[in-house]
């Protein structure tokens, strides 16, 4: 094990984790964090099948393409993960395709901010259906057809502990999303599956590119590293949760937020 530091100063620790044989869906991985995961299994022998959510424009689906173009094996699959029969549907062709599923990664995620004044019904509703109701259906389908020694990692936020401003609804998905990681760790334990949650802070995606300048010199103020983190180091923290050296670590939320949350 080591570990280099990047042109920005981040430490990326490179294992030599083996995947090989392995079934793993990402959703939501089409691009940002949830590509960087398929790619990162994939290049150490899983089998990775890409979800990605149909929009109206199709930019999902071509970048879903693209990601599986780049992919040693992978399989394609639309899912809208807020809709429980197209979860059951998208579970029933891993099985009939795959022959199972040994990795399970809940990354499927949206943002809808606003004040709780200002918010809508269909801003705080669309959130929890996707963030929170979309990874119970992922975990509650996959139970049937996840093998002995299976992983499941959800993608919680620093928001679910901390509760940033304006996040209401995207913070209360999140720390819903690791209430329930704890719940399924006690009920996977029988099926020797453990059920981990990874808590990101800022890390250098989309979505915060999009941040007011002010946002993000605030932001970096509070950060004791000094820097937003890359989707790299909430990569690596996947490959450790997915790895058989994680064997033994369950129904826990690990931080990956520079300090700023400590």
């Amino acid at each position: 094990m080591g570990w280099r530091a990047n042109g920005s100063g981040i430490r990326l620790i490179h294992m030599a984790y083996d995947f090989t044989g392995k079934i793993a869906l990402v959703t939501g991985s089409s691009r940002g964090i949830g590509a960087g995961i398929v790619r990162a299994l994939d290049e150490r022998g899983a089998r990775c099948v890409v979800n990605y959510f149909a929009d109206a424009e199709g930019r999902n689906r071509l970048e879903a393409e693209a990601v599986g173009a780049s992919l040693r094996s992978a399989v394609l699959m639309e899912c809208d993960v807020s809709d429980a029969a197209q979860v059951r549907a998208m579970m029933d062709r891993i099985a009939s395709e795959c022959g199972g599923l040994d990795i399970l990664v809940n990354n499927a995620g949206i943002l809808r901010d606003r004040t709780i004044g200002k918010m809508t019904e269909d801003e705080w509703e669309s959130v929890i259906r996707v963030n929170l109701s979309g990874a119970f259906h992922c975990i509650q389908q996959a139970l049937p057809i996840l093998r002995a020694g299976g992983r499941i990692v959800s993608l919680a936020s620093v928001s679910g502990q901390l509760g940033l401003f304006g996040q209401a609804n995207y913070a209360a998905s999140k720390a819903g999303l690791i209430a329930l990681t704890k719940v399924a760790a006690r009920e996977c334990a029988r099926k020797q599956v453990t059920v981990n949650a990874i808590a990101p802070g800022f890390i250098q995606t989309e979505m915060t590119r999009d941040l007011p300048a002010e946002v993000v010199e605030r932001t970096l103020a509070a950060l004791p590293v000094g820097c937003f983190g890359e989707i790299a180091d909430v990569v690596n923290a996947v490959l450790f949760l997915c790895s058989a050296e994680a064997g033994y670590i369950t129904g826990q939320v690990l931080n990956v937020n520079g300090g700023f949350l400590m």
